[in-house]
């Protein structure tokens, strides 16, 4: 599974530079929950994620999105902005 790491990251300013560095999953109340069946591998939950923290696997053997839980905020804009509706949002430490 890649990791992603701060090194990778697409950094887009000063303020999003320190949204990106901070390895705050920790204090995540929500976390997106996907349905493999629904998820058409597009990447635009990826495209708008502020943290850069999803990677969308082309491969149709493969789990369609991996998360990096360290820095994933629970924020939703990625289940907001799929349009297949194919991410939730769940309790941390639910289902």
């Amino acid at each position: 599974m890649p990791t992603s790491t701060h090194a990778t990251r697409k950094v887009l300013g000063p303020c999003s530079h320190i949204l990106v560095a901070a390895n705050t999953g920790s204090w995540r109340l929500e976390r997106p929950d996907v349905d493999p069946e629904l998820c058409i591998r597009c990447g635009t939950c990826a495209m708008y994620c502020p943290t850069a923290c999803i990677t969308v696997s082309k491969d149709k053997s493969e789990f369609p999105l991996t998360f990096d839980w360290n820095y994933c905020k629970g924020c939703g804009i990625c289940g907001n902005e799929c349009p297949k509706k194919a991410i939730r949002m769940i309790p941390e430490g639910g289902e």
